[in-house]
């Protein structure tokens, strides 16, 4: 680096004498042009996915920036003239953003960046202090003061990107320390720049061998990622991405050493790391670095080559390889695009559909069409559609799986994407959805769907409450279910499923569209940038009534599709569950970090527990009834003193869901918009543990209303034997005995049975399954003999334990009471007692009769 003065260094960009050895031959002129003007650089701001200046989506573009040979004092950055060189040069290639990683720059930098119009991110340095923490020669608190310094030196500069906490604490020390200690000494250096500097981005700089660290208080998540291989890259950016939830993810060192794979891999792998990033949804990446010219610890680096420049400045082929992926961003501008048609379906949504048909007017794609399905609205909806570029269908109320059928019978393009009138896209919504239908054979496509600030501390309750619209992902990318809000789907593979389910008038229909296309053998998948905001509900009634027909939903999917559903009646989802307001499993089993042996695993992971099942019945809906029957029970004391024992169990299971709903309310990430009103943040954690008791109540009531209980008999009942039969079938045509069962499902699936396939260790095939207490079991041999193939089956009913222990424990109370002289309460004791057989005694005939009907049609068939 050359020594100048500050003085000589802003003369030299405004007269031509810069020094002959800062120029590099052939890049002098792109250099005065980008130092010519002067940027006015508004602050940065997260929402959601991504970063925002004002109004205007900043992606970020940047390049690690040093470090350098110290001077005699200790800076590293002491050389004005060349650094503005470099600025320059980085702004004519393109990049907006630079990384200074390990040294916080002095104003004077700053300054030159904002001449450039170059953004900073600054290091804070965290990772050097962690050492006083193990040796005791500092405590948090003292280091958290050198942190404020540093940040008081430049809070509120233009040119100030974000903060980084740090940078990759290494594995061993983390290790050393433990998670929870580390995660403790990020977040209160967190809050102390968010003192300094409340309106500053912090973030921490990690890398995959410390990926277990969970840091849910930072504004934006940035990894350092070196991954030579395109797909295992683009995987673990899908990782990333739901590590990252609804916040950004920044790519923050992205590189490859040119010294041992030379100047051309280093620019392919680049080119190809640059546009994956932004491809798969980040908001920003830098380069690591712009120039070789590098000193670390005291010495100078030579045994590696990443810069993009070599240490006299002279470009190498990577430079120009990330400018053009720079300036494609996030996808090539002459791609073939498919055409989409976005369907709106709306019943009066006049409140909300403005602002959706104002973000859709605002999409960044070449060729969509927008339609409106208004399913009956009385309010204005309609005539707010007329003002939009838009084709608006009117239609009689028939129901949002009808509208939304009526929608797809109207568009003309090969992708039809849903979006519901109470929400808005990001203006590159599209994109990214059919970029990933460009790359993947799925059938439907989904992305996140996030609550917008500004709707009221209603709404944000609201949304950190269970019951929203959530994704469920079976992998990193591939999705189970796709919320109704935000999903997109190959137009053919739609109509050959006959399109949506009308019964399905207020919700419902996306989980049963998504199951019937993956029951066809197509896929589904996920991509984390193709964003919508979602308005939650803004009132208590409003939410309520949402949660109720939810519940009404459940019950009609678990009609339709029992196999999905357990015995009490819940979903069994084979992913995993992803998206705001998700309750806490209450548990004793702490997560459990894979380090590898030694410690030396490369990328270290932190695994959570299943959740049990002590800690998943509060979360029922079902549990309520529990808590209303022993609320009975406690009631009954008054006419037999003994049941007063019910009283402690009913605080017992009271306790569970209101810990759960607390613990749930006090993690929630509440916005602090009034930092100094403790009541007003205190109101809306207990706003939030209100709704975490509530939506369970409303969709219990309507599961209830539409016969989901846990009681109900699936079948009808048959007099059939209640004890184990045998059979068999003499077939003359050879089958495998899969082919045989196979055929056996069907025909159970057609009759609308709740049908399960036995698993790897079970003494069973199928099971038929009637309600919560009672199922049948049938077990198949094959033999084969001259002529043909003799099919054994052997059928016998199966019993849950809890029905016959339920049964007898009210049958003994019921003849304590009596003994006792309690004739009104044996009387109620014992109707339960025998309530609770006839059951019993009715879902094991159902189901037994079920088989044995199926299996007689197999019969009639053969002959």
């Amino acid at each position: 680096m050359h020594n100048a003065s500050v003085d000589a260094s802003i003369a030299a960009l405004t007269s031509p004498p810069i020094p002959d050895s800062a120029f590099v031959p052939g890049i002098a002129p792109r250099i005065s042009r980008a130092t010519s003007a002067v940027h006015a650089l508004l602050r940065p701001e997260v929402r959601g996915k991504f970063i925002f200046a004002h109004d205007q989506k900043l992606f970020v573009r940047g390049v690690t920036y040093g470090a350098f040979r110290p001077d005699a004092e200790g800076r590293e950055y002491q050389n004005l003239a060349a650094i503005e060189c470099d600025f320059a040069h980085m702004a004519a290639c393109g990049f907006n953003a630079v990384r200074i990683p390990h040294t916080m720059p002095e104003r004077p930098v700053l300054d030159a960046a904002r001449r450039h119009g170059l953004r900073v991110m600054v290091g804070l340095s965290a990772e050097q202090y962690v050492g006083f923490l193990i040796d005791r020669k500092k405590d948090v608190a003292e280091i958290a003061e050198i942190v404020r310094a540093k940040v008081r030196a430049c809070a509120g500069h233009r040119a100030l990107l974000c903060y980084s906490l740090g940078n990759e604490i290494p594995a061993p020390i983390a290790r050393w320390l433990g998670r929870r200690t580390i995660e403790r000494y990020l977040e209160r250096l967190y809050c102390a720049v968010k003192e300094e500097d409340p309106g500053g981005l912090v973030t921490y700089v990690n890398y995959p061998t410390t990926e277990y660290l969970q840091l849910p208080f930072l504004d934006l998540v940035c990894f350092n990622v070196y991954l030579e291989s395109r797909d295992r890259f683009e995987s673990y950016l899908a990782r990333l991405q739901n590590i990252a939830g609804s916040r950004p993810l920044m790519m923050s060192e992205l590189g490859l050493d040119s010294l041992r794979n030379g100047d051309d891999a280093q620019a392919r792998s680049l080119d190809f790391q640059v546009r994956a990033a932004f491809a798969g949804g980040c908001a920003g990446a830098f380069v690591f670095s712009w120039t070789d010219e590098w000193h670390r610890h005291g010495s100078k680096v030579e045994d590696w080559a990443f810069g993009l420049t070599r240490a006299d400045r002279s470009p190498k082929p990577a430079l120009e390889a990330v400018e053009k992926a720079f300036a494609e961003l996030p996808f090539p501008c002459n791609g073939c695009w498919p055409r989409v048609s976005v369907v709106v379906c709306t019943y009066n949504g006049a409140r909300t559909i403005r602002d959706c048909l104002d973000a859709l007017e605002q999409l960044d794609y070449p060729d969509f069409e927008v339609i409106v399905v208004d399913d009956g609205s009385s309010d204005a909806t309609a005539a707010i559609a007329r003002e939009y570029d838009c084709r608006l269908i009117q239609t009689e109320n028939r129901g949002l799986g009808s509208a939304r059928n009526t929608g797809l019978r109207e568009a003309t393009g090969e992708i039809v994407a849903y979006i519901d009138d109470d929400a808005y896209p990001d203006p590159h919504w599209l994109k990214y959805l059919t970029s990933t239908f460009l790359n993947t054979p799925h059938a439907g496509i989904g992305g996140p769907n996030l609550p917008p600030s500004g709707d009221g501390p209603i709404a944000e309750c609201v949304a950190h409450a269970p019951g929203g619209p959530l994704h469920v992902l079976l992998t990193d990318s591939e999705a189970e279910h796709i919320p109704g809000c935000n999903m997109a789907f190959r137009k053919r593979c739609l109509e050959e499923i006959g399109g949506f389910d009308p019964q399905f008038r207020t919700a419902g229909d996306d989980v049963d569209v998504c199951w019937r296309l993956q029951e066809r053998g197509w896929t589904l998948g996920f991509n984390p940038a193709a964003m919508v905001w979602h308005h939650r509900r803004n009132s208590l009634l409003a939410y309520w009534r949402q949660q109720t027909g939810y519940g009404r939903a459940e019950a009609m999917l678990e009609r339709k599709w029992p196999q999905k559903y357990n015995g009490p009646g819940h979903v069994r989802w084979a992913g995993r569950l992803y998206g705001n307001g998700l309750m806490y499993a209450l548990g004793w089993r702490r997560p459990r970090v894979y380090h590898g042996i030694w410690g030396a695993a490369p990328y270290q992971s932190l695994y959570q527990p299943a959740p049990t099942l002590l800690g998943s019945l509060p979360l029922m809906p079902e549990w309520y009834l529990l808590v209303a029957f022993l609320v009975a029970l406690s009631a009954l004391s008054l006419l037999w003193s003994p049941l007063a024992v019910a009283l402690p169990l009913l605080i017992c299971a009271a306790f569970p869901p209101l810990a759960q709903a607390c613990l749930s309310a006090a993690r929630a990430p509440l916005a602090d918009e009034w930092p100094h009103a403790r009541r007003a943040r205190l109101s809306r954690r207990v706003l939030t543990a209100v709704l975490h008791l509530l939506q369970p109540i409303a969709r219990l009531r309507g599961r209830l209303q539409q016969g989901l209980t846990p009681w109900r008999t699936r079948g009808t009942f048959h007099c059939v034997p209640l004890w184990p039969t045998k059979s068999s079938l003499w077939s003359d045509r050879w089958q495998g005995p899969e082919q045989r069962l196979q055929s056996v499902h069907a025909a159970l699936r057609a009759e609308g049975a709740c049908v399960s396939v036995g698993g790897e260790h079970e003494r069973w095939d199928l099971e038929v399954r009637s309600g919560a207490l009672g199922a049948a079991r049938l077990l198949m041999g094959l033999e084969d003999v001259p002529g043909g193939q003799l099919i054994r089956l052997r059928l016998w009913p199966h019993v849950a334990a809890a029905g016959p222990l339920l049964s007898g424990l009210f049958a003994a109370l019921s003849v304590a009471a009596l003994a006792d002289h309690a004739w009104h309460a044996s009387a109620i004791l014992g109707l339960l007692s025998l309530l609770g057989a006839l059951h019993v005694v009715a879902q094991g005939t159902s189901a037994m009769a079920t088989l044995t009907r199926a299996l007689q049609q197999l019969r009639d068939e053969r002959h």
